[in-house]
């Protein structure tokens, strides 16, 4: 069975609620990204807050796989940081 997951900039989107997890999970590192807080922009919710995590994936308690974060404010922002940190790693 095949899985088809969005993809931004080559690696897999996966998102929960509010949650989006960016990158492979046999990488040494994915991206967590939590949608703190949204605004209503005619009929739709935009995200306004958005946490953005670097976690080890090796790491198996999730507070101690947390290597970096930082705080966006549009999704767009947080994309282009979480590529930036998979990029480097």
């Amino acid at each position: 069975m095949e899985n088809n997951f969005y993809t931004y900039k080559g690696y897999p989107l996966v998102r929960c609620k509010d949650t989006i997890y960016y990158g492979y999970m046999s990488d040494p590192y994915v991206i967590m990204m939590e949608i703190d807080s949204k605004k209503k922009i005619g009929e739709n919710e935009i995200a306004d807050k958005i946490r953005v995590y670097k976690m080890s994936t090796a790491e198996a308690d999730p507070l101690k796989a947390i290597v970096n974060h930082a705080e966006r404010t549009t999704l767009f922002e947080a994309l282009d940081l979480a590529e930036a940190w998979l990029e480097r790693a």
